[in-house]
């Protein structure tokens, strides 16, 4: 399917964001910004799910810098409401929207640079990026002052069949329709009238869930740290989820989750020392990141 992109003349404040909506999520969140900010993400819009872990305090002075965008959003179990709010009231300060969780971390792996990765499909819509899933690595409780990304390295041997969806806001978003039902999963769009949905990174179109071609070299891929240490699952599941209205974070998913993983992945590490670099300065001060945030 051959699509040409709306003419657009308007200039974007940012070239690539993230929305996500959270809740009680205070110790994750400054690895988790930190980090993409040095991949290359310049802005985030942070949707408030009636948090109550004095979260604030660690992202005010983003706030300050102008590099968070902080939204109330009270409303239990309406994580794509929450979205389709950030593309209504946001879509025109971004060429890119990614909704994507702080459990999630965007990893390039066949080049270090995201926006250049992007950037190829600039004609396309929607871009699904695959999951590779994490599994707790055998720790039963764990120091929430590690990094996760250090701490949890036992993999998926193989790209799970789901991931998260970059919205190029260029393009239509195509609303009040059920093959968004699912959104974050599979974007589709209205291009002419017409529904698109997304392409996955290896640029092919997708309609539903798919399982990618192992063989392929692997651009770029989600690290879904979904599991953690057992405790850290058992207090997920106790307060609650911004999506479905049962429990969803029981022992016996832990377990099965577990199961899929045996491999070890370490693509994230060549960003690990870069990170603690970071970690070490105020919130939000730069530094030499120039090979990952280079927009090409």
């Amino acid at each position: 399917m051959k699509i040409t992109p709306p003419a657009d003349p308007d200039q974007r404040k940012y070239n690539i964001s993230i929305c996500q909506i959270f809740k009680d999520e205070a110790p994750y969140l400054r690895e988790w910004i930190e980090y993409h900010m040095m991949i290359g993400i310049d802005h985030f819009y942070f949707y408030d799910n009636n948090s109550s872990d004095g979260y604030e305090s660690i992202i005010q002075p983003y706030i300050e810098k102008g590099i968070i965008t902080l939204v109330k959003w009270p409303k239990e179990h309406a994580q794509v409401e929450a979205y389709e709010d950030c593309i209504r009231r946001f879509r025109n300060e971004s060429d890119w929207i990614g909704f994507i969780d702080v459990d999630e971390f965007i990893v390039p792996v066949a080049e270090n640079s995201f926006p250049k990765f992007l950037n190829r499909f600039s004609k396309k819509p929607a871009v699904l990026i695959y999951w590779r899933v994490f599994n707790s690595g055998g720790m039963v409780d764990r120091d929430l002052n590690g990094l996760v990304i250090e701490d949890f390295v036992v993999a998926s041997e193989k790209l799970y069949n789901k991931g998260k969806c970059f919205y190029n806001t260029h393009y239509d978003y195509l609303w009040n329709d059920p093959k968004n039902k699912s959104m974050f999963h599979i974007l589709w769009t209205s291009v002419n009238n017409t529904p698109v949905p997304p392409v996955d990174i290896f640029n092919r179109f997708i309609t539903d869930s798919y399982y990618p071609a192992a063989k392929k070299a692997i651009p770029v891929q989600l690290n879904h740290y979904t599991l953690k240490s057992y405790m850290e699952h058992k207090e997920k599941d106790k307060k609650g989820d911004v999506y479905f209205s049962k429990p969803s974070h029981n022992d016996e998913l832990f377990f099965a989750r577990e199961l899929r993983c045996s491999t070890a992945d370490y693509q994230i590490y060549k960003f690990l020392t870069r990170l603690k670099l970071r970690l070490q300065k105020d919130p939000g001060q730069t530094i030499d990141d120039s090979s990952n945030s280079q927009k090409e």
